[in-house]
């Protein structure tokens, strides 16, 4: 499992110089002013190096949305009883949850994938199961996974956007399901980046003052209890992620070994991909941060990769859904670059001819 890991990181190049230059002379050149349509015509820039054409287009989408129960929910974490990740689930099967109902407006494929859920789901042929366990341990007392489960749910996350890819990939979005993850997400920022618990833990899925300030001190004792070492993103994954968190990271990398660019999505997607750019640095430009979230550790991991969201709409669902609505500004951006005349095209005079105004 550790040389699937490591042949997929080995896999993730550069950006394509070339094709980058290629898309930004363009945009230089459609009937705009230079620069008018702002964090648009980067992205296309950077959407141009990914895939390596300086007119990309992305019409096979995909979400993926991991699931999986966390030990630390029966530590009264969360305003919702573990049986709700289960339930989701099956929702999400059915096509009623929230993510469903964007992702049809986007054009893009749900994928659900059981990665470590604490029951038995039923057998639903549009159900992956890719179960490490029944659920992490409770990180309070000890790790929530062994180390090579977490990489077991690492590749595992690589295997899912690999099946994929060889049904046709250009764009996929990451999405997650599972009670008691925001505080694995928050555990896992204030590890790496050296935050305060308090700095980085949000109320998750409605917690109260009463219920946050126990959260926190929920974090603090297991950071005390492990140890996690922020040198080592697998250690720190191992002792305070999450089985979804986990193959969220290999489905990143996994992504960007084809050149396919990653939306992410809230806080939980977020926590993953900093992981993974942690294991991974060149990863980091295959990312796009699709929103802000309500999450106040959201941004704390976004400024330490130093990406800017596309959109802030106080976003707070999770399930991908923030993501697959940024997809949509992603084929506007693209399209623009690819339809839009040109100056010469339209006849139109460039800016010294134009007056003012």
């Amino acid at each position: 499992m550790l040389k699937q890991l490591l042949e997929t990181t080995a896999h993730i190049r550069a950006l394509d110089s070339a094709a980058m230059q290629a898309a930004r002379e363009r945009q230089d050149q459609l009937t705009k002013p230079r620069g008018s349509l702002g964090q648009l015509e980067e992205l296309t820039i950077k959407l141009a190096g990914i895939v390596g054409k300086a007119r990309p287009r992305f019409p096979r989408k995909a979400v993926i949305v991991l699931a999986a129960d966390h030990g630390i929910a029966a530590e009264g974490v969360s305003a919702y009883p573990q049986a709700v990740t289960a339930q989701m689930v099956l929702n999400f099967l059915a096509g009623g949850a929230a993510i469903n109902v964007l992702a049809r407006q986007a054009g893009a494929r749900v994928v659900v994938a059981d990665m470590g859920v604490a029951s038995d789901l039923p057998v639903h042929p549009s159900l992956i199961v890719r179960k490490i366990g029944y659920g992490t341990h409770s990180m309070q007392s000890g790790p929530a996974m062994s180390l090579q489960e977490a990489i077991k749910a690492i590749c595992a996350g690589i295997d899912i956007v690999e099946a994929q890819v060889e049904q046709g990939l250009d764009l996929v979005a990451t999405g997650e399901m599972g009670i008691g993850n925001t505080t694995a997400a928050s555990a896992i920022v204030a590890a790496i980046t050296g935050s305060t618990v308090a700095d980085v833990t949000g109320r998750g899925t409605g917690i109260d003052e009463q219920g946050w300030r126990h959260k926190v001190a929920s974090i603090e004792q297991a950071l005390t209890v492990n140890q996690p070492d922020a040198t080592d993103p697998l250690d720190v994954l191992a002792k305070v992620g999450g089985f979804e968190i986990a193959g969220l990271v290999g489905v990143m990398l996994g992504a960007a070994a084809h050149q396919i660019p990653v939306m992410i999505d809230g806080f939980i997607s977020g926590a993953a991909a900093l992981v993974a750019t942690e294991l991974c640095p060149a990863l980091r430009s295959y990312l796009i941060a699709a929103h802000n979230s309500v999450e106040i550790g959201h941004r704390v991991l976004l400024e330490h990769m130093e990406l800017v969201p596309l959109l802030n709409l106080n976003l707070r669902l999770g399930e991908g859904t923030g993501a697959v609505i940024a997809m949509q500004l992603v084929d506007d951006a693209v399209a623009i670059l690819d339809e839009m005349a040109t100056f010469t095209e339209a006849g139109v005079s460039e800016k010294e001819d134009q007056v003012a105004g």
